[in-house]
């Protein structure tokens, strides 16, 4: 299959193993955060971790949309269903995702609720359409990849006149994330790991372009290379990666020319700024406050704005005192640091969202069996 198999090509990927132990220098250590958790299952599922020299080391990031959202939002969706009666469209990693009370999306559903899986936001407007006697809110989540979906969306919900529909927004951004590792206060009293470089995202890049990441590269001395999710995309990253670091060059490269420009989509961008403006902060799961990292409703879409038709108040709420979810967002930790991991927190019994999300680390690990330390 054209631009599949060409990426997973096996003497191909052995010959990028040799180039990539060639320049790892082994008197040093590489860290490399792969910001998208897309990348920490393609790094999981196809070993690529095992093919890496001992100075290589690749670290998990807080790219996980589902991952990074923390309990009090899932708290807020729970009482719109559970105590305002609507109808809550979300998609379906988010169901699973433990919230107070020993509640998820899915056990409210199963106390009454009524919470419908979505697999795009034009399905939500379609149940608003079908049930104009009810109150239908869609749950946005996601990266920079979701919210131009999310913004057409409402858009359309306006140009129609829909009076039933609305959106609790949870979207985040991917710069204001990597900013917030590399300089908060907070982060490192949490808990840091020097990082050596970034695997960029590649779909969040096909939006925002490669030009957002240059900051990081100007300002923090920190190269950058946007990656596709095939292994070979990966592999070569790192190379391009190590080849910088050993150069003592610090610049954004994109790997993933053949969907990711520079300018990323203009015509998406565009969208979300008409309907979007930035949160003065955001509480994410791991990553605790950060500001501007997030987006809301513009006044001119207040009406469609689920936190301010139903007055809902977001109130933290602390993480399970044994779940290491926090740590491995920040990359302080692998998920076989945690305790409960494989035993009492599993993909069929969640206990953290890292095990949730077809994009948590904690997920990619176990379902790939990939159990070794990488320390």
């Amino acid at each position: 299959m054209k631009y599949i198999d060409e990426f997973r090509d096996g003497e191909l990927a052995r010959g990028l193993v040799r180039a990539i132990a060639a320049e790892a220098n082994p008197a040093r250590t590489y860290r490399f955060m792969e910001f998208c958790g897309g990348h920490t299952h393609a790094l999981s599922r196809y070993g690529v971790t095992d093919l890496l020299p001992a100075p290589v080391r690749m670290i998990h990031g807080p790219g996980c949309p589902v991952c990074v959202l923390p309990i009090g939002r899932i708290d807020m969706a729970i009482a719109l269903t559970l105590e305002r009666g609507v109808i809550l469209c979300s998609y379906g990693d988010t169901l699973r995702v433990p919230a107070s009370a020993g509640l998820s999306l899915m056990k409210a559903r199963a106390r009454g609720g009524d919470i419908r899986m979505v697999y795009s936001t034009t399905d939500a407007l379609a149940l608003a359409r079908q049930h104009p006697d009810r109150e239908v809110v869609f749950l946005a989540i996601g990266f920079e990849t979701t919210t131009p979906p999310t913004a057409l969306a409402l858009v359309q919900a306006r140009t129609e006149g829909l009076k039933n529909f609305s959106v609790l927004c949870n979207h985040v951004l991917t710069p204001s994330a990597i900013t917030h590792i590399l300089q908060s206060p907070e982060v490192r009293r949490h808990g840091s790991v020097p990082l050596d470089g970034f695997i960029g995202p590649a779909h969040v890049s096909l939006v925002i372009g490669s030009r957002p990441y240059e900051h990081f590269a100007e300002e923090y001395r920190k190269p950058v290379v946007i990656a596709g999710f095939e292994p070979l995309d990966v592999m070569q990253a790192i190379l391009m990666l190590l080849r910088q670091v050993n150069q003592g060059r610090a610049e954004v490269e994109n790997e993933f020319s053949r969907a990711v420009s520079r300018e990323g989509n203009k015509k998406a961008q565009a969208l979300v700024s008409e309907v979007f403006e930035l949160r003065r902060s955001f509480d994410w799961r791991g990553l605790g406050e950060v500001p501007y990292s997030a987006l809301k409703l513009r006044p001119a879409y207040a009406g469609f704005d689920a936190e301010q038709r139903f007055d809902l108040t977001y109130r933290p709420v602390a993480d399970h005192k044994a779940c290491e979810c926090g740590a491995i967002l920040r990359g302080v930790k692998t998920p076989r640091d945690c305790k409960l991991f494989g035993t009492v927190c599993t993909p069929e019994n969640p206990v953290g969202s890292c095990m949730v999300s077809s994009e948590g680390a904690c997920a990619a690990h176990y379902s790939y069996g990939r159990f070794r330390d990488d320390d």
